[in-house]
């Protein structure tokens, strides 16, 4: 079969489910709408294997579909780019989504939107694909804006939950801050270069990047820079990086499976595929990397540090998903981008495991999300403490696990990059080592070790969070999730095990991205230090991310299993730092202060004087208020005698000759005197 025909059927497949799901579903039923989007997803996945194994044999291509837009000189197509930077995003993606469809028939089992729900997760999953399959920046933002519009509709799926409405409008406008910056990026590209497909791009870059523009008059920008800057806003928007991070951690209003979705494969790696794939731009500007390298060490760090304090066992993974990302963002200034695209897949498994692992454990506790309310899970429920505890070991990067592969990979980028800032960068990361095992840890311990403090429930089903259905008064314990939420579970956490070993020589030193990622200085150093997975593993034993990762997670043992009455006492004592870090910095009291209270302001203004004062009171009662005065002083001269109108003419006559004699004279001095 022609590649070209496998790629649209990958592309395609979601899409056809999605529609069936969502016109027929309410009519053929629930089992019709999860088999037919399964099945799509499923056609996708062997597509995308297929599609992997042939550009892994060299047979990359570009081609187009048909022709979107022409004009004089130029033409937009849709079409597809398969290389193998394409086919990692799409394995990725649809295996992650495969697992989520899988896992959400028993997270939805009761939910009455169940069907809607598999109609949009398919529909998400083409949106994604479109956007890391696109060969031109038009159909590149329309993959990114599928995902977003999507992402929205996911996020409020229980959308009489007043929180759920506020977090997927927060989620939409702040992407829209992003999306602006990369509509501008966009806009440069087409203005300077004539065209939007990424080869004629990153052909004509070189010539065109040290280009200056002026953005303010009389400063003058390298176009190469400013193009950079644009796009990676909107990925800060998409990936979630400080300070446009603030949506993330609301978007767990959403149902579960579209946390581990949209926060672990997809949605928010968008951002860092999308600079991977725009690296040939990026490697002609200093300025651009040191940015991103900076946003991503503040990110890293700042949002692992507020993971600590967070009780909502899914805000803790949120908080962890927008650290990780951090970590990716940092990779990609340090010119490091295979290492962030090896992160970005190894992350999309343990993550995914995190946080299907708790979406398990609310199902269990009837939809109880506070960690205090729980405790003692083990026992109870071995395959998701297992998977979970794979996912954390991953997700704190410790050795022999996936994360620590990607994770110390990063280290080592930042430990050699020249990109500066890279020294900054370097410190944050390796501090929020440390932060990121505790953080791991602290939910493993809290969550299903220690003193049981849960709520016993009854015996019934699942998908009451839609709800709020209260089954505390029941008898029971809480047990093990049915199979199809934790055969995902399994599915994911080999991966989240193995992936790391077997992955990190090829994709990072043994040219596996080949031409679709550039090359760069980084990359060639780190190089020379590697001498195989096995070796790197035994080297980390005397390295200091790993003390620091050991140190974490022992910190968290001790904290919440040898003496569980200390994080309070240290809560108390920190004072102004745990509030700091509960308010998370504060970033959403001066959002709805400044932003939202500003918009709220400028509005409360611009209807008090604008429509109310000048609008109405001027423009429209004003008038009619001057009509009525006029009409009021015509009806007095309209008095019926004779004598009153005879001596309105006479006046009249009198006030015509004085202009006919005046006017005239007038005009002549006026013309003598210029």
């Amino acid at each position: 079969m022609e590649l070209m025909t496998i790629a649209t059927i990958a592309a395609l497949s979601p899409l056809a489910g999605a529609a069936l799901a969502g016109l027929l579903g309410w009519k053929l039923g629930r089992a019709f709408a999860h088999t037919v989007t399964i099945a799509s997803v499923a056609i996708s996945l062997v597509a995308s294997l297929v599609l992997l194994k042939e550009v892994a044999a060299g047979h990359s291509f570009s081609g187009a579909l048909y022709t979107w837009l022409a004009g004089e000189g130029w033409s937009i197509h849709v079409g597809f780019l398969v290389d193998r930077l394409t086919a990692v995003m799409m394995v990725v993606v649809t295996f992650v989504s495969l697992m989520v469809h899988v896992y959400t028939i028993g997270y939805m089992a009761d939910d009455p939107g169940y069907q809607r729900f598999f109609a949009y997760i398919s529909l998400f999953t083409f949106s994604m694909l479109m956007l890391v399959m696109a060969d031109n920046f038009l159909q590149l933002f329309f993959g990114w804006e599928a995902v977003g519009l999507v992402s929205y509709l996911l996020i409020g799926f229980w959308f009489r939950r007043p929180s759920a409405i506020y977090a997927n409008l927060k989620a939409f406008l702040v992407n829209r801050v992003g999306d602006f910056g990369f509509l501008l990026g966009i806009g440069f590209v087409f203005a300077h270069f004539g065209t939007l497909q990424y080869a004629d791009v990153f052909v004509k870059a070189p010539a065109l990047a040290y280009t200056g523009i002026e953005l303010i008059p009389g400063q003058s920008w390298a176009l190469g820079t400013v193009i950079c800057v644009a796009l990676f806003v909107g990925a800060m928007g998409k990936s979630a990086q400080f300070p446009l991070h603030v949506w993330l951690p609301d978007s767990m209003e959403g149902p579960t499976p579209i946390s581990a979705l949209i926060h672990a494969a997809t949605m928010v790696t968008a951002g860092i595929f999308m600079v991977a794939r725009m690296s040939p731009l990026f490697e002609l500007s200093q300025a651009a990397l040191s940015f991103v390298i900076v946003i991503g060490a503040i990110t890293a760090f700042f949002m692992a540090l507020v993971a600590i304090v967070q009780v909502d066992i899914k805000r803790v993974v949120a908080y962890s998903t927008l650290s990780q990302l951090g970590y990716m963002t940092m990779a990609l200034g340090a010119a490091a981008y295979p290492v962030a695209i090896f992160h970005l897949m190894t992350h999309a498994f343990f993550k995914a495991v995190l946080f299907l692992g708790a979406g398990s454990v609310i199902i269990a506790l009837h939809h109880e999300q506070d960690m205090r309310k729980m405790g003692g899970l083990r026992k109870y429920m071995p395959w998701t403490y297992a998977t979970v505890l794979v996912g954390a070991l991953a997700n704190a990067g410790l050795p022999p696990f996936s994360g620590f592969f990607s994770k110390d990979s990063i280290i080592e980028a930042l430990h050699l990059s020249q990109t500066p800032g890279a020294g900054l960068a370097y410190a944050l990361a390796l501090a929020g080592v440390f932060v990121g095992a505790f953080y791991s840890f602290r939910l493993v311990f809290f969550a299903f070790h220690g003193s049981e403090r849960f709520v016993s429930h009854d015996d019934h089903g699942h998908g009451h969070e839609a709800h709020g259905h209260d089954d505390h008064a029941h008898g029971g314990k809480p047990h093990e999730s049915p199979w199809v939420v934790t055969v995902p579970l399994v599915l994911l956490a080999i991966p989240s095990a193995v992936i790391g070993w077997i992955a990190i020589e090829p994709m990072l030193y043994g040219g596996w991205f080949g031409q679709s990622i550039a090359p760069s200085a980084t990359m060639k150093e780190m190089a020379k230090h590697f001498h195989g997975a096995g070796a790197m593993a035994l080297h980390a034993l005397g390295t200091l991310p790993f003390w620091l990762a050991l140190g974490g997670a022992g910190l968290a043992g001790y904290l919440y299993l040898a003496r569980p009455d200390l994080p309070a006492l240290v809560k108390a004592k920190s004072g102004v730092l745990a509030t700091i870090l509960e308010r998370k910095y504060g970033f959403d009291e001066f959002n709805d202060w400044f932003f939202a209270g500003g918009a709220r302001a400028l509005g409360g203004g611009l209807w008090k004087w604008g429509d109310r004062t000048i609008i109405d009171g001027i423009m429209v009662d004003g008038t009619a208020k001057l009509i009525g005065w006029f009409a009021g002083a015509a009806r007095r001269l309209q008095t019926g005698y004779i004598y009153h109108y005879a001596f309105t003419m006479i006046i009249g006559v009198f006030v015509l000759l004085g202009l006919w004699i005046t006017v005239p004279r007038f005009a002549e001095l006026l013309s003598r005197l210029t």
